[in-house]
């Protein structure tokens, strides 16, 4: 089963560093993203994450991040099938996270 956490949440869900993994598409990314604060971010779209997982580290907590939650919760399944132990889904995804965390962030 993967965690869900709100953006409000994240800091709560696992001790020690997470990484926030963004799946949404380049073009996403530029009209809004989120900044590093308290965690590592990496930007890999969701159709490049099989062929990029070496990238990840499986060892670390990661919270997967899209525009609302479908997409990413896609991926943190994907990547609790291959082996990634602690894996949750961020519940509303980045327009969740202008609301909760950081309303300088252009929702869309």
């Amino acid at each position: 089963m993967i965690d869900l956490v709100t953006p409000s949440q994240l800091g709560d869900w696992q001790p020690g560093q997470i990484t926030v993994l963004d799946v949404r598409e380049p073009a996403e990314l530029a009209v809004a993203s989120v900044k590093p604060d308290g965690f590592t971010l990496l930007a890999i779209p969701m159709g490049e994450i099989p062929g990029r997982l070496a990238e990840l580290d499986r060892d670390q907590p990661i919270a997967c991040l899209c525009h609302h939650g479908a997409r990413s919760m896609r991926v943190a399944q994907f990547l609790a099938q291959q082996g990634f132990a602690q894996v949750a889904n961020i519940s509303g995804g980045i327009d969740a996270w202008s609301q909760q965390r950081d309303p300088s962030i252009p929702r869309y």
